[in-house]
């Protein structure tokens, strides 16, 4: 679909737009899901949808058929659910805290168990009400992060009255390396789940995160759960990206001007002119999610030129050389390309030394947010604009 901001989008005066695809959004995920046609597919919404806008993002992918959504923190599970059809479930990863068991109940909203104290907490909230709970239950297949350790998990087996009163939906980990195909800790993992989730012979498994959906039908499952893959990012750092661009970031000039040789740029004078250059201020910085190590590294785009990045970033604008463009070529207003055809999220996050994911979810709040709906959409004929 054609991401482009149209002149009357434009004159609106903003600093930047943030245009998302919704209807990328969806092909993606109906992507992944005839990957594994006999699994279910999940999608991972936390941190608002990776930035995107969790409440609209969510409400496309339940459109495409999802019924199973992935939050981070109870808070951003409680505000889900009251935005989405109860027939959805929606998980918490990071589990429970202290007292947020009942708030889990109470909205139906299902917490991942990561330990034995998350499991005690809601076996006793189960007791005291005398039912059945619902949880997914994590093991710690080599991450180190989350999940019980293969000693918590003999402990828990050994006593089993603490799962008595508690559904196991599914038993879950998470790869560390599926980014990377041929990383050995990626058979690792899978051999330590398949021998931990042999003590739930019943329940299902959920391993599969974007990168070990491409690992192959031995990581499917029953249940995956993709994430940065239902955003336009590369589910693989070694592979061609295969799911479509959902975002496109266009910033605009707030002055040009022209500098001597010798003119240093920018805080700590980090970068001096040798020759005479025309320079453009763009109107987003660091405080829109645009890092500082892009500082002399990164660049914008504008009409397939490169226009490379000179000085610091700072918390509201950055510097670049327009020197290649025709004089005139760009003015107060005008808009130049950081993330879109020229340059992905992924070459942005090269620049800055970082991974896309931390460039998509960084992306601030103060770009005026152009939503594409899906052409399935009775709003399809037109393009919804939200400001945040």
């Amino acid at each position: 679909m054609d991401m482009q901001i149209s002149r009357q989008q434009a004159a609106g005066g903003a600093s930047g737009y943030l245009t998302i695809d919704l209807g990328a959004v969806q092909d993606n995920y109906l992507a992944l899901c005839a990957m594994a046609p006999e699994a279910l597919t999940a999608a991972v919404v936390k941190a608002d949808a990776y930035g995107l806008g969790a409440d609209t993002v969510s409400g496309v992918l339940y459109d495409a058929g999802c019924r199973n959504f992935f939050t981070a923190h109870i808070d951003e599970a409680l505000s889900l659910r009251l935005r989405i059809p109860s027939d959805a479930r929606i998980f918490v990863l990071n589990g429970l805290q202290p007292g947020n068991e009942v708030s889990c109940v109470e909205m139906d909203v299902i917490p991942v168990l990561n330990s034995l104290e998350q499991v005690t907490q809601w076996s006793k909230l189960a007791e005291k009400q005398g039912v059945t709970l619902p949880a997914a239950l994590q093991i710690d297949t080599g991450m180190s992060r989350l999940g019980l350790s293969a000693d918590e998990l003999a402990f828990l087996l050994s006593n089993p009255k603490l799962l008595e009163k508690i559904e196991i939906q599914f038993v879950m980990s998470h790869l560390a390396c599926a980014d990377e195909p041929e990383h050995q800790a990626n058979v690792a993992q899978l051999a330590v789940l398949h021998e931990a989730s042999a003590s739930f012979p019943h329940a299902p498994i959920c391993f599969s995160n974007s990168g070990g959906i491409f690992l192959g039908a031995g990581y499917h499952h029953q249940i995956m759960r993709p994430g940065i893959a239902l955003y336009g990012g590369a589910p693989s750092t070694t592979r061609p990206n295969p799911m479509k661009p959902v975002v496109k970031l266009d910033i605009a000039v707030i002055q040009t001007r022209t500098v001597s040789a010798g003119s240093l740029v920018g805080y700590g004078g980090s970068y001096r002119v040798e020759t005479q250059k025309r320079l453009a201020t763009i109107a987003a910085g660091y405080a829109d999610g645009l890092p500082r190590s892009l500082s002399n590294s990164g660049a914008v785009w504008f009409n397939g030129v490169r226009l490379p990045i000179i000085g610091r970033v700072s918390m509201d604008s950055i510097i670049v050389d327009i020197s290649a463009l025709p004089e005139g070529t760009l003015t107060q207003g005008s808009l130049v390309q950081m993330i879109g055809p020229d340059q992905t999220l992924e070459d942005i996050a090269e620049a800055a030394g970082t991974i896309a994911y931390e460039i998509l979810t960084g992306l601030g709040r103060r770009y005026r947010r152009h939503y594409i709906q899906p052409r399935s959409s009775a709003a399809s004929a037109s393009t919804t604009t939200k400001d945040k």
